[in-house]
């Protein structure tokens, strides 16, 4: 275990506190500010080395949600993105149904197109909705976020950590063990995200009849390369499933389908520096700096003292809470690379790897830096000058719905493991 430094958990807890007000004096600060700033006052401090924060950034993170970005951008540009939201949402006569429409449907995209490219095309979409039917955008993009992090638990390439447990976790078929243990708590989740979205936004689920006129594509060529690169992403993202299955590695990576979604966009489209400008390269700004944090915060040697004498798989109580907890310090995808390890050596079964990827997951519902995804959304939100969410607004309704969210699991955990084989 390294020796204990802590300056980097003490910035850590002064950048949770600030993002948690959002304001110093009369100087209000985005998320991205906060989280570069903490970045630089690990270096400054010593905490990190200039070398070990570059090695520190994910660059395939990075080129995953630039790619992701740029094709977030081109749709929304054309208004594609509005004319699709109306095909798929038209249905909705109510704003409860409409809540419950975004639930199930992004749920079910995320767990396809894996949740932070559902947040990307998501988020200017809900602002969209919020201006169309009086409802706030508050409620719409927590929704959202809700809709994101639940979905994408049930399949192994609904998000990152799903992906490394699938890959590195032993397990022989990923995507019939993930529908087995997650499938069904995830839709009871999700039922329960409704009603707890429904009991925390009394007036904004109005009885007003939602009316539906047609959005029509602004830009029709940029529209086509659009429809072009949502094709690239359905078919590589099928080559990448299909590969899964048949136990094949042609090592194709997230990030290649993202510039292979993205190529269509810079290449043909005479607006691309137009769309490259609009890129939210502050959403960038932020991983960035969070990865070179948290890895100052790892070299501190808290997370391993957090974690001291949790060396055996534990109950599925235990992974679950141990989940969703330390994803808050460490972030998940992190936390699951260095907790997967713990579970192989402690002869981990695969109840326990879903009971790691669920944690792992719903930690994304219980405060805002808990999935990627969060800030994405709300980044996106900001920069479109939609409405905020603050740390409180996300706590008030997170931290009730995340522990409902890991009863149900342990619940079901519990009754599989009651059932004979």
């Amino acid at each position: 275990m390294p020796p204990f430094d802590p300056v980097p958990g003490t910035i850590l807890l002064a950048v949770f506190a600030l993002i948690a007000v959002r304001q110093v004096g009369t100087l209000r600060l985005a998320i991205w500010q906060i989280m570069l700033g903490g970045a630089l006052a690990a270096l400054l401090s010593g905490s990190i080395g200039p070398r070990r924060a570059l090695a520190s950034i994910d660059l395939d993170v990075m080129v995953f949600l630039f790619g992701m970005f740029v094709v977030g951008e081109a749709m929304v540009e054309s208004r594609y993105l509005h004319h699709l939201g109306d095909r798929l949402f038209r249905n909705a006569r109510s704003a409860s149904a409409l809540i419950a429409y975004v639930l199930f449907l992004m749920a079910f995209f995320s767990a396809i197109l894996m949740n932070d490219t559902v947040a990307i095309i998501g988020a200017p979409l809900m602002l969209s909705f919020a201006a169309k039917y009086n409802i706030r955008p508050k409620l719409l993009l927590l929704t959202l976020c809700f809709a994101i992090t639940l979905g994408s638990a049930a399949s192994p390439i609904g998000n990152p950590q799903n992906l490394l447990i699938a890959l590195h976790g032993h397990i022989a078929n990923p995507f019939v063990t993930f529908f087995k243990y997650l499938a069904v708590p995830t839709a009871v989740n999700l039922v329960i995200a409704f009603l707890v979205l429904r009991l925390s936004f009394r007036r904004e689920f109005h009885a007003v009849r939602l009316l539906h006129p047609p959005e029509d594509v602004r830009d029709r060529p940029l529209a086509g390369l659009c429809r072009l690169s949502l094709a690239v992403i359905l078919v590589m993202v099928a080559l990448k499933v299909g590969s899964v299955f048949l136990g094949l590695d042609p090592g194709l990576k997230l990030t290649h389908i993202a510039l292979a979604a993205a190529a269509p966009l810079l290449v043909l489209s005479p607006g691309r520096f137009s769309i490259l400008r609009n890129v939210d390269w502050r959403t960038l700004v932020f991983f960035a700096s969070m990865f070179v944090l948290m890895a100052s915060v790892w070299d501190s040697g808290l997370i391993q003292r957090l974690a001291a004498g949790w060396s055996g798989a534990g109950s599925h109580g235990s992974i679950l809470a141990l989940s969703v907890l330390l994803s808050q310090l460490l972030s998940n995808v992190p936390f699951v690379a260095l907790y997967l390890p713990v579970l192989d050596a402690a002869g981990g079964t695969a109840a326990d790897l879903m009971a790691l990827a669920a944690g792992s997951t719903i930690a994304g519902n219980l405060l805002i830096l808990g999935a990627a995804s969060n800030i994405i959304v709300i980044q996106n939100s900001e920069k479109k000058g939609g409405e905020g969410i603050s740390f409180l607004d996300f706590a008030r309704v997170g931290v009730p719905l995340t522990i409902a969210n890991a009863a149900v699991y342990w619940a079901w955990f519990e009754l599989i493991h009651r059932i004979p084989a």
